[in-house]
């Protein structure tokens, strides 16, 4: 049993607690919860307490011997950053093509290749489940050193059976071996197999009749995403994709309208799904249809940055009324990266987020985009005691000084990990 974990004198506590429950859209972005020379009691994995370091001496002074007291003057806390949307489980890497879209390759013209998402695809295939442990749990590591405490991962490396549920697999057994929580995602339909080019619907259907089903029975999977793209998935066939899923269970999200507009933020709405990944070129009916939907957008601007195009339009969306969520999209071909903080300066900078916006969507709107926002995403009584101390004094000076580390220190269910 570990000792409880008693920070004080935090000089900048952001809980971001709220009194509303669902994610949060417009002004609701704002709201830290602020509290300076705060205080939190972490005991057995949960948050105790939170409040003034007043308010929290004249409760647990008497039990001050029995705890581990961490000073935090000088220091900002934070809930433990949630990233909702990576394909963190992958064989191989792709450094040639970062060298290749260089050159002037697009990421389509790289795909039809043979590289891209297949490239990936053949390595992951090839790899042990052991391998893809064992090269997942660096991945893993470095999201902790970066303040990440909850991670959501995808399927969609295999394209067969075999290795979509090898990728699942991996995520459960990572799941019970590291400290990081992992929530997981069926993405079947992340590319067209090269052989059932030409033959998208039989592919489809085979998803739908004999994949889908497998993974919902061994309980393999939260949510079932769709890549909705001209040249991958129309939105007739994600549709068909996400419903088939919603009746065995799983939570539609879906990668929607990244490379040009193609309906996918209108059909996020239309299927109620959680969350519409991407949305570089979203429509402003879509937006709109979103805000009415209460779909949150997750939005990926070092996937922008790394693709060098043009970043989603964060500011519209949250100024239209849509709940913005970001994530680091951590995958070997467009966004290699487990750096949310670098993520939440780049949502400041690319997409027009203030301080406190981006802060609430690298916590507590990315823990509601994966159903989490009940156990992470804020630091409030009962939750898990996921914590993150850093080396800036306030929420505006972390996102100042950009493309820094600031981490000092992190707590995952009150254990500290980092």
């Amino acid at each position: 049993m570990t000792k409880p974990v008693w920070i004080k004198h935090i000089t900048q506590l952001a809980t971001l607690a709220s009194e509303m429950k669902g994610p949060r859209a417009k002004e609701a972005m704002s709201e830290l919860g602020l509290i300076e020379d705060g205080s939190l009691w972490l005991e057995d994995g949960i948050i105790q307490a939170v409040g003034t370091s007043t308010e929290l001496e004249n409760l647990y002074e008497a039990r001050a011997h029995e705890a581990e007291i961490i000073d935090a003057t000088g220091h900002l806390v934070t809930p433990g950053l949630v990233d909702p949307h990576t394909h963190v489980v992958y064989g191989g890497s792709r450094e040639r093509e970062f060298e290749m879209r260089l050159e002037g390759a697009t990421y389509m013209e790289i795909m039809n290749a043979g590289g891209g998402i297949h490239a990936t695809t053949r390595m992951t295939r090839e790899a042990t489940e052991e391998e893809l442990i064992e090269q997942t749990t660096k991945r893993l590591n470095s999201f902790l050193q970066h303040g990440v405490t909850t991670v959501e991962g995808k399927s969609g490396y295999g394209m067969n059976l075999e290795t979509e549920l090898k990728q699942l697999r991996v995520m459960k057994k990572l799941q019970d071996a590291h400290a990081i929580d992992l929530v997981p995602t069926f993405m079947g339909a992340h590319a067209v197999p090269p052989d059932f080019k030409g033959r998208e619907d039989e592919f489809v259907d085979y998803l739908i009749d004999y994949m889908l089903p497998i993974v919902a029975e061994e309980n393999l999977a939260e949510f079932n995403d769709v890549f909705c793209e001209k040249g991958v998935y129309t939105p007739e066939q994600s549709e068909r994709i996400l419903e088939a899923g919603k009746k065995l269970g799983l939570t539609p999200k879906i990668h929607a309208d990244e490379i040009e507009p193609y309906g996918g933020a209108e059909l996020a709405a239309k299927v109620g799904a959680i969350s519409a990944e991407h949305l570089l070129k979203a429509s402003d009916e879509g937006i709109q249809a979103m805000a009415t939907s209460g779909t949150i957008a997750c939005l990926l601007p070092a996937t922008a940055l790394y693709l060098r195009e043009q970043a989603a339009a964060g500011r519209k969306m949250i100024d239209s009324g849509v709940a913005v969520a970001i994530s680091t999209d951590c995958n070997p071909g467009s966004s290699p990266t487990t750096s949310m903080p670098l993520v939440m300066n780049l949502a400041c900078i690319s997409m027009r987020l203030t301080p406190a916006e981006s802060l609430t969507a690298a916590t507590y709107n990315a823990a509601c985009a994966i159903n989490r926002q009940d156990q992470v995403g804020s630091l409030e009584v009962g939750k898990k005691a996921d914590v993150v101390l850093w080396n800036v004094k306030s929420y505006q000076e972390l996102q100042y000084l950009f493309g820094v580390n600031h981490v000092k220190s992190v707590w995952k269910k009150g254990v500290q990990v980092v």
